[in-house]
């Protein structure tokens, strides 16, 4: 693989490669041995919010307490663990209910982030309080979208799904909102049911989340649609549930994963264990879920163009694994496996060798 101002200008045989004219004086990275693979996009994160607070404490009073830039050096504390566990590209949501102060906090936070190492893509959660007046949403809807829009904080509109068919009009008027001011949409379902999944196909949202079980027939219905479906495999073995992974694939529906990580209660950041899981209780290959981990994830969060494939063009996020097989990623559960991790043709983290204790001879 030839690598020239950090994207992929070549992927084939050796003699090819070195035949390249940009290969002369290449720097030489020798991975012979080893797994070489596109990095994780994971697609579904809670990167800030809510945030770590003690036991009781209200996590938004908390969140707006924190200064902006302690939020963001929080944030890049997880990132890089998540580089060093393979994640080039991340999502991550607000989801701070109808407070403008705490979302735009978020997102502004979010912002210095991004490529600070990796990519982060900011999505902004629409989620209702549950006893909450929905004519308290008109704010967002007139005022807090629309500024979002103009500062370019956030890429996606997600909605947070609830199973109340009253408060199904305020979701389509969000999603129609979120449409006309130029945001791709996502769906939080959360086990919503049929109408999440409906509205997530008349409205072509990108991906739609947290669909733990779905009907041979709502898998045909988002197969013949252009949404992802993204799967939590951490959620559903902290909360017991089941997967419908073969059910959607088997559909042909386009499946990705994502960690689901919220540091203040599943703090799950690494992929490779979110693919195994895949594997070890939803029925995943082991290609099935590197493919959903990767290329597939990069669709749903509106990057597959440039990231999740070791191809031409695109952009050199890869990883080099100390495993000789793909198929050993679902067997060693637990095990980081990165070897060295690089974004745009530069290495963000190489494996270090073990220091020697100098009192043993």
């Amino acid at each position: 693989m030839l690598v020239v101002d950090g994207l992929i200008q070549e992927a084939a045989m050796t003699r090819r490669v070195e035949n390249v004219t940009d290969a002369r004086g290449a720097q030489e990275y020798n991975a012979a041995g080893r797994v070489v693979m596109p990095g994780f996009v994971d697609s579904h994160t809670h990167l800030l919010y809510p945030p770590p607070c003690p036991d009781g404490a209200d996590p938004l009073r908390t969140l707006l307490a924190t200064t902006g830039q302690r939020l963001a050096r929080r944030g890049r504390g997880y990132l890089e663990a998540m580089v060093r566990h393979g994640t080039t590209t991340v999502e991550a949501k607000t989801g701070c209910g109808l407070n403008e102060s705490a979302e735009t906090k978020v997102l502004r936070a979010l912002g210095t982030l991004h490529q600070n190492p990796i990519d982060v893509i900011p999505t902004f959660l629409f989620r209702l309080p549950p006893q909450g007046d929905p004519t308290a949403a008109e704010s967002v809807f007139t005022e807090l979208m629309p500024l979002l829009q103009r500062r370019r904080l956030a890429q996606f509109a997600d909605l947070q799904w609830e199973d109340d068919s009253a408060r199904y009009p305020l979701f389509t008027r969000y999603l129609e909102v979120a449409r006309e001011l130029g945001f791709a949409c996502k769906i939080h379902a959360d086990q919503a049911g049929p109408a999440a999944i409906a509205a997530a196909v008349e409205y072509s949202v990108v991906s739609v989340d947290h669909l733990e079980q779905v009907t041979p027939d709502q898998a045909r219905m988002l197969a013949n649609s252009s949404t992802v479906a993204t799967l939590l495999p951490f959620t559903s073995f902290r909360e017991g549930r089941q997967s419908s992974a073969r059910t959607l694939i088997d559909a042909g529906a386009a499946v990705a994963l994502g960690t689901d990580y919220n540091p203040a209660g599943a703090p799950s950041l690494n992929m490779q264990t979110a693919l195994a899981l895949a594997c070890r209780n939803h029925g995943m290959t082991a290609a099935e879920a590197i493919s959903a981990a990767t290329i597939n994830s990069a669709h749903a969060v509106g990057c597959g163009d440039r990231v999740g494939m070791l191809a031409y063009r695109k952009s050199a996020d890869l990883l080099i694994l100390n495993a000789s097989d793909y198929r050993d990623l679902p067997q060693q559960f637990g095990t980081n496996l990165v070897h060295a991790a690089m974004k745009r043709g530069v290495f963000l983290y190489e494996e270090a060798s073990v220091a020697g204790n100098p009192h043993v001879p």
